[in-house]
């Protein structure tokens, strides 16, 4: 049975048999005795996303009393979970993603901690996923971005709309205007550079 470690576009964490393509934690919530999830589905509001190799270190999942192992389909669905880059794993993309993301939100030499600040702010409303209006038309959304729409989740990619699932993307278009899943915040960093990872089927889907 896979373990319940795969995290959605709306942050839900569940069992899933597909892999993903980037790891990343919340802290640690889960029981390394039965490696099941705890009740609490975050324990710090450094949302972090990772590579899954790093310098040949191999974990064994959700094994150890240490950060809890979550996968994410690429990083476009980490990031509209709430998910940031690491410093550590990602030094490069973080600084990157820092880069933008003061430049879009009008900032200067902003810490991580201030960053996790606003993000723990515009993903979550009571425990539960927070949703945004969205700020412009859908073909106007920067690449990566992804919004909610008929309880469905989809990638905004090339002015166009993809479908997510754990497998991957599919072309399909929103009929409804939805609703923003990645945090203002970090689409504002997307317009002003940042370019998410996505996974392969988004370029297959785009054709």
């Amino acid at each position: 049975m896979p373990l319940q470690n795969r995290v959605t576009p709306t942050g839900d964490i569940v069992a899933s048999e597909n892999r993903g393509t980037f790891t990343g934690n919340r802290g640690i919530i889960h029981d390394p005795a039965t490696r099941t999830l705890l009740n609490k589905r975050w324990s710090s509001p450094a949302w972090l996303t990772c590579v899954c190799e790093f310098r040949g270190r191999r974990r064994e999942v959700m094994s150890r009393q240490s950060w809890t192992e979550l996968f994410f389909l690429d990083e476009a669905t980490a990031f509209a979970a709430g998910h940031r880059p690491c410093f550590y794993c990602r030094r490069d993309d973080a600084n990157r993603f820092r880069a933008a993301w003061e430049t879009g939100n009008g900032v200067s030499d902003v810490s991580a901690k201030a960053m996790d600040a606003v993000l723990h702010a515009e993903r979550l409303d009571a425990g539960k996923k927070r949703l945004h209006p969205l700020p412009m038309s859908l073909d106007q959304l920067p690449d990566g971005t992804m919004v909610q729409a008929n309880e469905q989740s989809y990638l905004v990619a090339g002015g166009k709309t993809l479908r997510w699932s754990f497998a991957g993307y599919d072309r399909a278009d929103v009929t409804t205007p939805g609703m923003l899943l990645t945090p203002p915040s970090t689409v504002r960093a997307f317009q002003s550079g940042y370019r998410s990872v996505l996974h392969p089927s988004a370029a297959a889907a785009l054709g």
